[in-house]
């Protein structure tokens, strides 16, 4: 019988390779996994039954039910001396890999990036609301304090994240230090913020009217304004953010640009550094998109606008 994970693993690279027209070359190493706690993860809740991963429809190559929240790590043949946390959406109820961050992870790969694809708890399988977050910090804190193993720079660890996944990479930007779960071990001295942060039609925003699975998984559907401001994005705005780059498109039924405008505007007027792309169509759940879309173009922006970053930094 055919490995289903080692099927998707492999489709998933083949697809990332066609579209970027690079097949034939040497592969960069195939990814590894790292769990995030050494052993059950904190916090209220659980999961009963197997992990899953979907097997058509929108929820292909998607995973649900987890219980052992971990990251994959893509090591490049020629490290840049970056790294990158990665999370897919699937608001909060699954985490789209094969259609968004394992495509992504597998670019950043190719061209010298460190990436960590972060498989992490949903509230929808049973976790507490806080569990994602949980995970997306300690995840932050151990490539930190792993950097020099993996020939990162530790000034030099971005978080990038898909629509849900934007809005955990938001959150975890935004708020490194908001107190998640209990922690004593060594990765526990390391910091949680991200050097750079970059969000793909993000769920910012979990004030009415938008009316997202996202909102539903973390406050309910009939949360008070307080709860929705807790948790939106833009709410956390503030000068010392990392630098963010934010896309969106202008046909997204799911997270229009009015979720990133709301969060681009707060980050200008707090004065943190800024930069938004706005495409004319692509709709939600783009991916790397297609050669024939302009947006197909935003992993190119991103590594331009890192690199002024970076040299800015130096």
């Amino acid at each position: 019988m055919v490995d289903r994970r080692l099927l998707l693993k492999s489709a998933a690279g083949l697809a990332v390779a066609t579209s970027l027209g690079i097949t034939g070359i040497a592969r960069a190493h195939e990814w590894e996994e790292i769990p995030l706690w050494p052993g059950p993860p904190p916090g209220r809740g659980g999961v009963t039954g197997p992990e899953k991963i979907g097997s058509e429809g929108a929820g292909f190559g998607a995973v649900s039910n987890v219980s052992t929240p971990r990251m994959r790590v893509y090591r490049p043949n020629h490290p840049n001396g970056r790294a990158v946390l990665i999370c897919g959406g699937g608001g909060y109820f699954r985490i789209q890999l094969w259609k968004e961050s394992t495509p992504a992870a597998q670019w950043l790969q190719n061209r010298g990036y460190t990436v960590f694809e972060l498989i992490y708890r949903l509230p929808n399988d049973g976790w507490e609301a806080a569990a994602p977050f949980a995970d997306a910090q300690r995840a932050m804190k151990i490539v930190r304090t792993r950097a020099a193993e993996f020939s990162v720079r530790p000034d030099a660890i971005g978080i990038l994240g898909h629509s849900a996944g934007g809005h955990l990479a938001g959150f975890t930007a935004l708020q490194p230090g908001r107190k998640l779960y209990d922690g004593t071990d060594h990765f526990e001295a390391a910091s949680a913020r991200p050097d750079f942060a970059a969000l793909l039609f993000p769920v910012v925003s979990l004030r009415k009217p938008f009316n997202t699975r996202t909102r539903k998984e973390i406050i309910g559907e009939n949360a008070d304004r307080a709860a929705e401001d807790a948790w939106s994005l833009d709410t956390y705005a503030a000068k010392g953010a990392p630098p963010m780059i934010l896309f969106s498109s202008v046909d997204d039924p799911t997270t229009p640009p009015a979720h990133n405008l709301a969060l681009f505007e707060a980050l200008r007027r707090a004065g943190a550094s800024v930069e938004m792309h706005i495409f004319a169509d692509g709709g939600h759940g783009w991916g790397l998109g297609a050669p024939d879309q302009t947006l197909s173009q935003w992993p190119e922006l991103f590594a331009t606008w890192l690199d002024t970053r970076m040299t800015d930094k130096k």
